[in-house]
């Protein structure tokens, strides 16, 4: 029910922004290396952050059944070519990998974050996800992006210059009108939510209140790590569990752990053979930024796809 997503979703919001403010003060007072903060951020990232997409072969199998494919060879092999793709074309097109990327990141992020709490909500329904839902959905995710550049420019951009040399300058010169739009756009979310519950109002705004306190007082890997973690995954993974189980939440978590570990670790194991081939060439912070962000829009890419497909095959 409406009010049962609700419950769940300010339950989870009240436990991030808890989170938030336990890691700014232990960050802030507890004297930590940044090599270490770097290495649990890598870590929490390669396990927990990816585990919300290690339901894919799940998804795939529902695909090629619509499609009527037996093989699932065909699912793993497409999705690792073009993950595979992603990954040599930021090696050749990086600046335009990049900007791809964050255009995709955001929408998914604003949706994904999003639709949990606004299931059968009477504005998204009448719309169906149409251009200009779909696009403050995109304003909404944006908040992820701009909000580093804004609090701290200069990590930000020494992020990117690793990632894509020369690609923040852009972002730069609109910086202050992205980073208003987004902010429009939440609180545009609290006026057509008002008629799913009061909870979906309060889990916006403490949404809104994590990550620009997140991004304001922490690095911009820190501030990304929380929130694609302990956030986006969760609340992706929350989605999952319901429907693996809507009546038993503790039964469904169970579940989904057990499914989601097999992929979960490979690809972990991938990020990490990756760490270590990389550390012969470059800095350990600079290994750690292109396999993290590089690793998640190779991961990014097919994932958003299936889900487009599986559900656009769905309606």
């Amino acid at each position: 029910t409406n009010q049962k997503y609700g419950k769940i979703a300010i339950g989870h919001s009240l436990f991030f922004f808890a989170l938030t403010i336990t890691s700014i003060i232990t960050i802030k007072f507890v004297s930590i290396s940044n090599d270490f903060i770097y290495l649990i951020c890598f870590f929490l990232i390669s396990t927990i952050g990816i585990a919300h997409g290690a339901l894919d072969n799940l998804k795939g199998k529902k695909l090629l059944k619509i499609y009527k494919i037996k093989n699932i060879i065909f699912f793993y092999l497409f999705y690792i070519s073009l993950a595979l793709f992603v990954a040599t074309s930021w090696i050749f097109f990086p600046e335009l990998t990049l900007f791809i990327f964050l255009i995709i990141a955001c929408y998914h992020f604003g949706k994904e974050d999003t639709s949990f709490f606004l299931k059968d909500n009477k504005f998204i329904s009448k719309h169906n996800y149409g251009g200009f839902v779909n696009f403050t959905l995109f304003l909404k995710g944006l908040l992820i992006v701009v909000s580093p550049l804004k609090f701290n420019p200069d990590e930000t951009q020494y992020i990117f210059e690793i990632l894509a040399p020369g690609s923040s300058s852009v972002l730069f010169f609109y910086l202050d009108i992205l980073f208003f739009l987004s902010c429009i756009t939440y609180l545009w979310f609290l006026f057509i939510i008002e008629s799913f519950n009061n909870d979906s109002g309060a889990t916006i705004i403490f949404d809104f209140l994590s990550i620009i306190l997140l991004n304001y007082f922490l690095s911009p890997l820190v501030a990304f790590t929380l929130y694609f973690c302990f956030l986006h995954s969760i609340r992706h993974s929350i989605s999952l569990i319901l429907i693996i189980d809507k009546r038993n939440l503790r039964k469904g978590t169970f579940k989904f752990i057990k499914k989601v570990l097999p992929l979960t670790l490979a690809t972990a194991i991938v990020f990490f053979i990756s760490f270590f081939y990389l550390k012969n060439y470059y800095a350990i912070d600079v290994v750690m930024l292109k396999v993290i962000f590089i690793g998640l829009a190779s991961l990014t890419f097919p994932h958003i796809l299936l889900e487009y497909l599986v559900e656009k095959n769905e309606k």
